[in-house]
């Protein structure tokens, strides 16, 4: 198994599109976000879905899904950053041509709701994206702490490395594998679909948020009757925010431990600050408490 292919890394002076592929942003958070990124250098070319609204979604459909060909398809963007997440980037899935996205890989990243637009161009296009905070939700912030700063230009631009990642090792184990996954209810809300997340000998990355324990109980539940718990190398879970890892521990327990592979808890990354950038279609390496790109 190989990794899929690496976008160039993007460099100082770079144009790169803020684009809202699901709800609406605060439009007092556009500009903001966009000095954000020329902060880091960029040239940000803010695209229509961040200034339209269509009730809870960032514009239309037709409206969101042309801002995300445009920015691929266009040779002088170099990167697409999400504004936010909420809802809607599933409804975009039948409406990209993902043969002439796959001739433009391009930096790509955010998180949450963007896992369904992860999915799709790691499966589809065959190349590496970023589960990454987003401009319009933790970027903008001018008290943003210095690992995620870190963890976000260390993955995305060149001459910079990330900084190491650490989480609890449940059942230790070092093992590789591609790394696949993002917000526990979207990778639900494939199964069944065109669309649906692919497992097999892979890392599983899982984050969520606002969800209590029942309800995470019942999607590791799903994912584990569909047999993407079966199919997955190892399993890592990230922020589980408001709850905790000790919150959720029964369903960890009885669901994730008997599976019997390597399993990781409380990565810091998701719903929260500190947060890490994670590539998702990288090769990675879960090595007992280290997580090594």
């Amino acid at each position: 198994m190989t990794a899929l292919t690496q976008p160039a890394r993007l460099k100082k002076g770079d144009t790169v599109a803020l684009l809202s592929p699901s709800g609406p942003c605060d439009m007092s958070r556009i500009e903001p976000a966009a000095l954000a990124l020329e902060g880091f250098g960029f040239r940000p070319q803010v695209m229509e879905s961040c200034r339209s609204c269509h009730g809870y979604l960032a514009g239309t459909d037709a409206i969101r899904a042309k801002d995300i060909m445009e920015a691929f398809i266009n040779p002088a963007i170099k990167g697409i950053f999400a504004l936010r997440g909420g809802y809607g980037a599933a409804r975009l899935l039948p409406l990209l041509d993902y043969g002439r996205i796959g001739k433009h890989p391009k930096i790509f990243a955010g998180y949450s709701d963007i896992t369904a637009l992860h999915t799709a161009f790691n499966q589809r296009c065959g190349f590496i994206t970023y589960h990454a905070p987003m401009a319009g939700t933790e970027l903008y912030m001018k008290n943003i702490d210095d690992f995620t700063l870190s963890s976000f230009l260390g993955n995305l631009m060149e001459e910079r490395s990330p900084p190491e990642l650490r989480y609890i090792p449940v059942i230790p184990g070092n093992v590789s594998g591609i790394l696949t996954g993002g917000n526990l209810s979207l990778l639900i809300s494939s199964i069944g679909t065109p669309y649906e997340i692919n497992t097999r000998d892979k890392i599983l990355f899982i984050e969520e948020v606002q969800e209590d324990p029942y309800r995470v109980d019942r999607m590791f539940l799903q994912l584990k009757q569909a047999g993407k718990l079966n199919d997955c190398r190892a399993i890592l879970l990230g922020s589980f925010l408001p709850e905790t890892s000790k919150t959720i521990s029964q369903a960890i327990e009885e669901l994730l431990v008997p599976l019997g592979k390597p399993l990781g808890i409380d990565l810091s990354c998701g719903h929260c600050l500190p947060t890490a950038t994670l590539p998702l279609g990288a090769m990675v390496c879960m090595d007992d408490g280290r997580m090594v790109f």
